[in-house]
């Protein structure tokens, strides 16, 4: 089944197909409420604490925030999923980026393709997630490929989707991506920290939503939010992180 033909391609690969990008900024901290963020600022987050469906928010959120509150009923109605690779905590960072947290806690469904670095950050996407499918990366030490595989595969919404760490360089991505994985229709995979978003001839999707926590060259640490509904992804956005201060 092939995914929606709406993309935003974060690549300046000149083989592939250009869409244009879409983007959002993320605040830096989550605020402890049970409603959305306003439109503006880009996902929806929820307090650490509070998981309950965004139907149940409370009529003064509603009252408050009415265009936020209209946005999350929208996006709920399909399939919520957040896409994050490369956290390489600690290593690269001391902890993970408020704004991802708070969009692990609305998420129905968290893809991290690989390279976690340490146990606790594993649990923690564990105890967070309502569902998780992770992948180990090429940093990842003997505890956490115990753990996870190296190929994860689920469907969700209608999709085929497939989870690796790498592979290999941009030039003839999507040629060998469509050729090892012809049973998929979408393929999220980490380990160059650039995002990336492109269609393979026969309608494979590969997305890389970058690291939120090492940017290498790229402007900004990101993740990736995504819905799934009908058998086609909408919604594809890029999540701009602000500097770690």
């Amino acid at each position: 089944m092939a995914a929606s033909a709406a993309c935003a391609v974060l690549t300046t690969d000149t083989t592939v197909t250009a869409c244009p990008v879409v983007t959002a900024a993320v605040p830096s901290t989550a605020r402890s409420t049970s409603y959305p963020y306003p439109l503006s600022e880009g996902i929806i987050p929820a307090s650490e604490t509070h998981r309950a469906p965004y139907d149940e928010a409370s009529d003064a959120a509603r009252e408050q925030h009415p265009a936020a509150h209209r946005h999350a009923r929208a996006y709920a109605e399909g399939m919520r999923l957040l896409l994050t690779s490369d956290t390489h905590v600690p290593a690269r960072a001391k902890r993970l980026p408020d704004g991802l947290l708070a969009a692990i806690d609305v998420a129905d469904v968290v893809i991290h393709a690989g390279d976690w670095i340490d146990d606790a950050t594993l649990d923690l996407f564990e105890a967070r997630s309502r569902r998780l499918i992770g992948v180990y990366g090429n940093n990842d030490g003997p505890s956490l490929r115990r753990r996870l595989p190296e190929i994860a595969r689920a469907e969700l919404g209608g999709l085929r989707f497939g989870v690796v760490h790498e592979t290999g360089a941009a030039t003839g991505r999507e040629r060998r991506c469509a050729e090892r994985f012809p049973d998929l229709d979408v393929l999220v995979f980490g380990h160059s920290h650039i995002p990336w978003d492109s269609r393979a001839p026969g309608g494979l999707r590969l997305l890389n939503p970058g690291s939120p926590t090492d940017r290498r060259r790229q402007p900004f640490c990101t993740f990736l939010t995504l819905t799934v509904a009908d058998g086609a992804l909408h919604d594809v956005v890029s999540h701009r992180l602000p500097p770690r201060s």
